[in-house]
């Protein structure tokens, strides 16, 4: 049914119901209805004050209201007989009800306050007792909705259901109200209600003249409607305001409605000062507002465009709109945006104000990257970018691992040690691939000055901030991956302790408040992921390395530099040059000479610059010769790279002639260690080979090891009793150091003393006491590799040390015999068995 259908079938039924509509509800009160003066619920009476004053009174007439109505259940809050106000119902739902009500001569229907009940599961039991009889007026249909006015009557008391369906149908009585308008608490308590009323009009202009007409036709002496209306304008919630409506005695009504009210005059000077404070603002902000633009403007009509301080002081706030600035932060930016407005900008002041505030608006605060924590993502940068170092990977997926479950990789603090060209920078960049966040690498190899890590004081001419300050303003994010570089050659100096000033940056119970001299503001460096890389740990101080996770990368056997050279270096140094690999054809055997000829260091630096050699003498054949292509096979590989540096080396054998296994900072290497008798005149000892005092040391423990033991072990017990003896360490000119070559000495002076030559290729390493106990040592790793280099596949290693060896991926223990010694009587067994 249209609208139009709706309102038509209303005029053709009810008629005398349209009549009705043409006239007001005020009219209606009045007693200005000339159609039906019967229908109306309240009779206009006078009466006068005790001051003689003339006013109006509505008194219900009960008795012409009917006994039977209708219900319309409401939900927001009872409706009171005091109120007329408009009501907006459901069509679809209430469109039968209100055609009933209409058919009706009276028009009178039942409203009752049903809280949060919803329509579909309303029963008799959710209807209160005491409802209100509304008159409806001026009745409409738009869309899906009813609309009409409301006059509140009295109220009403079910006595029956006559349908619990709707339209709910009842039977009704209109309780008396008892009143006694004479007694002075009910005057008392009317007085207040009203003068509570008008207290409310100037806080909350929101009812207006409604209110005021309403206070001039009720007085004291009707203290019921007074009441009601009091209660009707206040805000309170449903039920409070239903106990009101059922509440019949209106002296306990009274009681019941004035907390009420006082509570919404205090709501209401509440809402009026926030109002006030807010206009008051508003009008500050307006006044400055005009006051800018009308500068503009005055600017614009004299011809005076904006001069450095404004551009200066726009370009800063402009930085900062999309930025989440801590609070502190933001009150030094204002505090110098304000001193910067006010100085001249020809002033010293001015130009140091202007960096200071270059530096906080240019940082990326709250500014953060998503990680990126996907496992196999990581294993596919990884091996895209690195063959080789499979425990080095394992380590950082291991890391990443930890930081899905935790939420966030921030505040940890790598430290990849190695040699030098093994990968530790290429490593630390694609673990920041690999995480999607930005990188950044400085080094702080030769750092003396802990103003590179904090930075200077403003108070210095040509002050800057610290590298951290630095990376954040490159990289624009709080959160990305730097990389501190060679930190295990860090200096001093008296201009401070840079290794100190590292402590507050990468301890994680520190760099939360990280202070930087010149800006002089905290600094959030938790969410950093620090990579730190050093060839050694010796030099580290204690309390910086505390606070590392260690992750070594070791040198490169054969089959890895080929794997680096095939897959990564030479097709760099081809797409550098823009050749392709038709042109330079570099042959397998051709690669591996170079590895094993010219390129034996345990990285792949050297490689790279022996690769290189051969595209410049490529290139220019090229030219030259005006080839195609160029082939690079065993055969022609001195052409290009000249002599081989290193030759094969055979493995010395002989009296007193063994092969020791050492750890350098540049990888592992053999140590072919040497003792011979020079005459038989007197009894001593010389050593040679630029040894270290901890390596002298070593060896006159062999020496006196030896002597105490030659019978023991089979050996000539009168040998060194008139023997001169020279031990020797080859590469006199290579400084060496360290208790490692312990039994290896030993092995060489009982190998003199028996006479009796090593028959195979084998090397050892471990320290050795007075007592003949085997010590553990370090770099186990880079001495199997080693080994493996010199094609030595026996080695003697201290039991201690046996973790360690399991610890070695299998590809370097694959072929390897392995002896683990306890004492050194051990490692004779094995040598001399």
């Amino acid at each position: 049914m249209s609208d139009q259908d709706f309102d038509n079938e209303f005029d053709k039924d009810a008629p005398q119901w349209v009549a009705e509509e043409e006239t007001s509800a005020y009219e209606q009160e009045r007693g200005h209805d000339d159609n039906n003066d019967d229908n109306d619920a309240y009779s206009d009476e006078k009466e006068y004050r005790s001051d003689g004053e003339q006013v109006h009174s509505i008194v219900p007439a009960s008795e012409m209201l009917p006994e039977r109505i209708y219900l319309l259940p409401i939900h927001n809050r009872p409706f009171f007989p005091a109120q007329v106000q408009p009501l907006v119902i459901n069509r679809e739902r209430w469109e039968e009800t209100m055609r009933r009500v209409g058919n009706t001569p009276h028009h009178t229907i039942g409203v009752a306050f049903v809280g949060e009940t919803g329509v579909d599961s309303l029963s008799a039991d959710d209807f209160p007792e005491i409802g209100t009889a509304v008159k409806v007026h001026k009745l409409k249909g738009e869309d899906q909705q009813i609309q009409f006015i409301a006059q509140g009557l009295q109220r009403f008391k079910i006595q029956r259901w006559l349908s619990k369906e709707p339209p709910y149908l009842v039977e009704v009585s209109y309780p008396k109200e008892p009143v006694d308008a004479e007694n002075e608490e009910t005057r008392a308590y009317a007085m207040a209600i009203i003068n509570g009323i008008k207290e409310l009009l100037p806080i909350n202009p929101l009812y207006g003249e409604e209110l005021k007409h309403y206070l001039n036709r009720f007085s004291p002496n009707q203290p019921g409607p007074l009441t009601d209306f009091a209660a009707a304008i206040t805000s309170a919630k449903g039920p409070a305001l239903q106990e009101v409506l059922s509440t019949l005695p209106v002296a306990e009504r009274m009681q019941k409605v004035l907390p009420l009210l006082r509570k919404e005059i205090d709501v209401a000077q509440l809402q009026s000062e926030i109002s006030e404070q807010v206009n008051a603002q508003m009008q500050e902000r307006q006044r400055e507002f005009f006051l800018r633009e009308q500068l503009k403007v005055i600017q614009r009509e004299l011809g005076i465009s904006k001069d450095d301080r404004e551009n200066d002081v726009d370009t800063f706030r402009a930085r900062l709109e999309n930025l989440t600035v801590p609070e502190r932060v933001q009150e030094r930016i204002d505090e110098e945006l304000h001193k910067l407005s006010v100085l001249e900008t020809g002033s010293p002041e001015y130009g140091t104000t202007r960096g200071y505030l270059d530096w906080l608006t240019c940082l990326p605060w709250g500014v953060t990257s998503d990680d990126n924590l996907d496992l196999p993502h990581a294993r596919e940068v990884l091996d895209r970018d690195h063959d080789g170092l499979k425990d080095v990977k394992e380590r950082i997926i291991e890391f990443l691992a930890e930081g899905k479950f935790k939420g966030d990789v921030g505040g940890s603090i790598l430290l990849l040690i190695g040699p030098p060209g093994v990968g530790k920078t290429s490593v630390g960049r694609s673990i920041a691939e690999a995480l999607g966040r930005k990188f950044y690498r400085f080094s702080v190899g030769g750092m003396r000055d802990e103003a590179e890590i904090k930075g200077h004081r403003r108070t210095y001419i040509g002050a800057m901030p610290g590298k951290m300050v630095q990376a954040f303003k490159d990289v624009e994010v709080q959160n990305p991956v730097i990389m501190l570089d060679e930190i295990d050659k860090l200096g001093q100096s008296f201009q401070g302790d840079p290794a100190s000033a590292l402590l507050e940056v990468l301890d994680p119970e520190q760099n939360v408040d990280f202070l930087d001299h010149y800006l002089d503001v905290r600094m959030d460096l938790s969410k950093v992921l620090f990579v730190c890389t050093a060839n050694t740990l010796d030099s580290i101080p204690a309390p910086l390395l505390d606070r590392m996770e260690q992750i070594r990368l070791s040198g490169y056997i054969a089959e890895e530099k080929m794997a680096i050279a095939k897959h990564h270096l030479w097709p760099k140094l081809l797409k550098r040059d823009n050749l392709s690999k038709k042109r330079i054809n570099l042959t397998d055997a051709a690669l591996r000479q170079v590895i094993e000829g010219y390129a034996r260091e345990a990285g792949v630096r050297q490689l790279e610059k022996q690769l290189h050699r051969i595209v410049r003498k490529a290139a220019v054949k090229l030219l030259e010769n005006d080839q195609e292509t160029v082939k690079v096979s065993v055969k022609n590989l001195e052409e290009f790279l000249g002599a081989p540096i290193f030759r094969k080396e055979k493995v010395l054998k002989g009296e007193g002639v063994v092969t020791g296994l050492a750890w350098t900072s540049m990888g592992g290497a053999t140590l072919p260690i040497e003792a011979t008798k020079v005459h038989a005149l007197d009894r001593g000892f010389k050593l040679t080979g630029k040894l270290g005092d901890v390596m002298q040391e070593s060896a006159n423990i062999a020496y006196s090891y030896t002597l105490g033991h030659l019978k023991e072990y089979g050996a000539d017990v009168d040998f060194f009793d008139s023997a001169f003896v020279h031990l020797h360490v080859p590469e006199g000119a290579t400084p060496k150091d360290g208790p490692s070559a312990g039994i290896s000495m030993t092995t060489a002076l009982l190998s003199l003393a028996k006479h009796q030559a090593i028959p195979r290729p084998l090397a050892m390493t471990g320290e050795l006491t007075l007592t003949g106990q085997v010590l553990p040592v370090g770099g186990i790793r880079e001495k199997v590799i080693a080994a493996r280099r010199s094609d030595i596949f026996e080695v003697i290693l201290p039991e201690a040390n046996r973790r360690d060896y399991d610890e070695l991926p299998d590809f370097l223990k694959e072929g390897m015999t392995v002896h683990f010694a306890n004492r050194y009587r051990d490692v004779a067994r094995v040598v001399f068995d």
